[in-house]
């Protein structure tokens, strides 16, 4: 039986792993792929965890990828719920790597995940609300209401159909942008 609301703590999910040289690049760091499918998995866990239904990935809002992580390092990914709506769930997830030997940790990204709650027949279905015990967790709720509504906004503004690209010209003019309009 679902309860009609949970706390942030109820659904929080922690992992850590181990950087192994399969995880970098050609640059020696580890591939920012390898750590978007992590956040990924924690994501679905985080949201699953708080629905108690199985989840799909409705849209990746930010991932600020803010510091290298170093082969030998251990990553740790934190989850919590930050906002719901009826069906979708915002998962903020942070990404710290520990240098095991020198015990030094540093904040490497901060990701917001959008995930929606489904049926046995893919229909989105009601998640429960979420209960606010601290100014921390007001504040991550208020902001995703922000980043919501800005997103839709964006949208509006430059759907395909509504476009008109002299409104913003004026916009390009100091940056690295030459436009050659095929007539």
């Amino acid at each position: 039986m679902q309860k009609d609301f949970k706390t942030v703590k109820d659904s929080q999910v922690v992992i850590s792993e181990l950087m192994l040289p399969s995880h970098s690049n050609f640059n020696g760091k580890i591939h920012g792929g390898y750590i978007l499918s992590l956040l990924d998995q924690i994501a679905f866990a985080c949201a699953s965890k708080h629905s108690g239904a199985y989840c799909v990935t409705a849209s990746v809002d930010t991932v600020d990828f803010l510091r290298p992580i170093e082969i030998g390092e251990l990553v740790t990914m934190k989850a919590s719920v930050n906002y719901v709506g009826h069906s979708s769930m915002v998962i903020g997830i942070r990404v710290e790597a520990e240098n095991i030997q020198t015990g030094d940790k540093k904040h490497c990204n901060s990701s917001y995940f959008t995930m929606v709650a489904k049926d046995d027949q893919g229909k989105s279905v009601s998640v429960p609300g979420l209960i606010l015990k601290t100014n921390n967790q007001v504040r991550r709720f208020a902001k995703s209401i922000k980043r919501k509504n800005m997103k839709v906004n964006r949208t509006k503004e430059f759907q395909e159909t509504d476009f008109s690209s002299e409104k913003y010209l004026h916009i390009l003019e100091d940056h690295k942008a030459k436009i050659e309009f095929n007539s």
